[in-house]
């Protein structure tokens, strides 16, 4: 680590400190969680660590309030007695917890490098996402099965109006809890918070369903709910779609192309830097690494060559968004450079 960096951490790392210094007991609890702070990505080093805390900050809010949504719906259960209500709020409380495997993530993502896992933990998200995935398609399997149920054995419905008020604070709450694990999901990179909220807006339509279907059947149409339902099945499927897209490009270390010119553009802009051979970039968890490939002037000296290498790692840091680490690859400029990389020709590596 170079002597700048370690100054900008050090002296980042005491701000962040000095800021929850104040943050204990139960007050400091509700203030961290209901109230969080935030940093810009560009100007923090352990921006990791602050985007991890508001992926859990997240996870730990849509818990309660998927919860309490659940919670209500039982009691409403008791009332109507309604068995597709009772199914809606077994399938809240079961999605509030799978919240659970994702906080795990973001807890082990907070983890130091071992001498095994060199890179982190960071990839247990996707791991998470994978599993958010598999049970968005569980969500449809079970819409899907209970509405061909209903349809071949339609059930009565009693206390109707409770029934919609069941499932209109239930979408209510998925609702909420998919908004806001999806901007935050955006905003700190993670595409596993993102699947997660995802799939709490699929659970939202599926109580939607049951007050469509409530609603129907109460105007005198009682095939209305499970065709509803079936309808929700298909929407939920365009939904896993998307889903399923984003966790596969994690899994490939796929990156956005703007997110490469960035990187590009800052290298070409730095100081001493002829030309970009390589940059490559992937995403660990919700974090950014770089591995780049630059030229410079044959004549320079190794302490000059290293100074224009940690200048543009320097600039990387600040230019491109969610990054936390990169590796700078020096060559020299022309056919000495060309010559060296030659060596590695027959390796079939790409240096150049």
């Amino acid at each position: 680590m170079s002597e700048h960096q370690h100054d900008h951490q050090h002296d980042h790392q005491h701000d962040h400190q000095h800021d929850h210094e104040h943050a204990t007991g139960v007050r400091g609890w509700l203030t961290t969680t209901f109230r969080p702070h935030s940093h810009d990505a560009a100007d923090s080093v352990d921006a990791a660590l602050e985007t991890s805390a508001r992926g859990i900050r997240a996870v730990k809010i849509s818990l309660v309030v998927l919860g309490l949504t659940a919670l209500i719906q039982a009691v409403l259960v008791v009332i109507t007695g309604s068995v597709a209500l009772l199914a809606d709020t077994i399938h809240n409380l079961s999605d509030a917890l799978t919240a659970v495997p994702l906080w795990i993530a973001f807890a082990l993502g907070r983890r130091p490098a071992t001498r095994r896992y060199t890179y982190g933990f960071g990839r247990a998200e996707d791991l998470a996402g994978v599993f958010i995935v598999l049970m968005i398609v569980l969500s449809a399997l079970v819409a899907g099965w209970e509405s061909v149920r209903r349809l071949l054995d339609p059930q009565p419905l009693t206390h109707a109006w409770v029934v919609i008020a069941a499932g209109l604070i239930g979408f209510a709450g998925n609702e909420l809890v998919a908004s806001y694990r999806i901007r935050v999901g955006r905003q700190i990179g993670s595409a596993a918070l993102v699947a997660d909220g995802v799939h709490a807006r699929t659970d939202g339509f599926t109580s939607l369903a049951v007050v469509v279907g409530a609603i129907g059947v109460s105007a005198g149409f009682p095939l209305a709910d499970p065709i509803v339902g079936l309808l929700i099945t298909v929407a939920i499927l365009f939904v896993l779609k998307g889903a399923v897209r984003d966790i596969y490009r994690r899994l490939m270390d796929a990156v956005d192309p703007a997110l490469v010119a960035a990187t590009e553009h800052s290298l070409q802009h730095t100081p001493g830097v002829i030309d970009v051979e390589t940059v490559r970039l992937r995403w660990v968890g919700h974090r950014v690494r770089a591995e780049a490939g630059i030229t410079v002037d044959p004549t320079l000296t190794v302490v000059q060559s290293h100074a224009v290498s940690i200048e543009a790692h320097h600039r990387l840091l600040h230019d491109v968004p969610k990054l936390v680490e990169a590796t700078v690859h020096v060559s020299p400029a022309g056919a000495e450079g060309e010559r060296q990389h030659a060596t590695l020709a027959h390796h079939g590596l790409n240096t150049g």
